[in-house]
């Protein structure tokens, strides 16, 4: 079986176990969706924290007896419709493009309301280092990364209402979402005011990938809907994330020592991010700390068969979005990396080799000694369906160019 094969006959595996369930199943944060969350941390910030953490971090699945239950999430919808516009592109199959409708259709339906454009967040209750986000509140992650999705749509077939939806994105980023100004640059916030009444501190909201992400979609709008705003918002958001660049390439989680380390699928979104400012602007000035952040990557995050670590120091846990992640990257960024391509699809095989099971879903983490087999929502089958779907398509076409004569690659 030819491994493009075996990726088609993974995705076919998937996206029958996740429409059987309606796109519902659990989130890796959703502890607090409990009823019992409140009578344990009796609204303690820091009991709070435990609990979620607990519920993440248990080696087996206890939402059904904590009275969580499965939900749709904004996120794992912007995925999926990515994944079914790459599987559109690759066979053709017009229900592929039905069903990316339906999915960008729903995001449109559940936007955040009460906010300038267009924004998506949680929906739970989510407790972190630096404050409460409560359900409903948007985050320019999933904003962001929604956003793209509908750009892809854009790009795919001109239409006007997928653009327009994308450009609301970038009025929220630009005109909602506030920064941190450093003097010389600055740290798109993480939320709104990042939920301090407009005054964040500087350094300790400094998270990049969420910093970059929205850099980036503002650049790739500007490509569309020209915008001076955006692209001097963009740069100088960049300017922040470079400058806290390490010599070896690499970046922290965020600017502050809290935030010090250094892992996988966030290093991924930091980069994708940059190369889509670089894109979307055509200012170059960043593409040597691209390629030096992606030398970085391509070295330190994978084993020789595949295997996809998650810190730049040590493997464990074996995390699905580390999965995901690498293989998106790994083919978006290709032209900075001949190994880039032979990398994903090591990594694609070993994670249907050992993270899916074999009624279809990933994995959430693999430990030493046992496996974590929650059915996680977008941290898993939304982003394995996407990053699948674009490495299935990539093969496709590159078997297309090297074997005109013969239809390689869907069985």
């Amino acid at each position: 079986m030819l491994p493009n094969e075996k990726i088609y006959n993974s995705l076919l595996k998937l996206e029958e176990w996740v429409a059987d369930r309606d796109y519902r199943a659990y989130d890796p944060f959703d502890g607090l969706s409990s009823p019992y969350a409140s009578l344990f941390s009796l609204g303690h910030p820091f009991l709070r924290r435990v609990w979620q953490q607990a519920v993440r971090r248990f080696p087996i699945n206890v939402r059904p007896l904590l009275g969580i239950k499965v939900s749709q999430g904004s996120k794992a919808m912007g995925f999926f419709a990515q994944g079914y516009l790459r599987l559109y592109q690759t066979t053709r199959d017009d229900s592929y493009r039905a069903k990316m409708r339906s999915c960008l259709d729903w995001l449109v339906q559940n936007r955040c309301p009460g906010f300038k454009g267009n924004a998506w967040g949680n929906h739970f209750d989510y407790e972190s280092r630096s404050g409460r986000i409560p359900r409903g509140t948007p985050t320019v992650v999933w904003t962001s990364l929604i956003g793209h999705a509908f750009l892809d749509a854009y790009d795919a077939f001109s239409d006007e209402q997928d653009l327009a939806v994308a450009s609301g994105v970038a009025e929220f980023i630009s005109k909602e979402l506030g920064w941190i100004e450093t003097g010389r640059d600055i740290c798109l916030n993480y939320i709104p005011d990042n939920g301090n009444g407009g005054k964040p501190v500087p350094g300790e909201h400094g998270i990049h990938n969420s910093n970059v992400l929205g850099a980036g979609l503002l650049a790739r709008v500007h490509s569309h809907l020209p915008n001076p705003l955006y692209t001097e918002i963009a740069e100088r958001a960049v300017q922040f994330t470079i400058r806290d660049q390490m010599p070896n390439g690499a970046w922290n989680y965020g600017s502050h020592p809290r935030w010090g380390w250094v892992d996988s699928f966030h290093t991924g979104y930091n980069l994708e991010s940059i190369d889509h400012y670089i894109r979307g602007t055509g200012d170059q000035k960043f593409q040597p700390a691209l390629a030096k952040g992606y030398k970085f990557y391509v070295d330190t995050f994978f084993g020789p068969d595949g295997t996809p670590r998650y810190y730049d120091y040590k493997t464990r846990p074996l995390d699905i979005q580390c999965a995901s992640q690498a293989i998106q990257t790994l083919v978006n960024l290709r032209e900075f990396d001949t190994r880039s391509v032979s990398i994903a699809e090591k990594v694609a095989l070993w994670t249907i080799a050992n993270m899916q099971d074999p009624t279809g879903y990933f994995y959430y983490r693999k430990y030493a000694v046992m496996t974590n087999k929650t059915p996680t929502l977008h941290w898993g089958q939304a982003t394995m369906f996407a990053a699948l779907a674009m490495l299935l398509q990539h093969l496709s076409l590159q078997n297309l160019r090297t074997q005109p004569q013969t239809k390689v690659g869907i069985p």
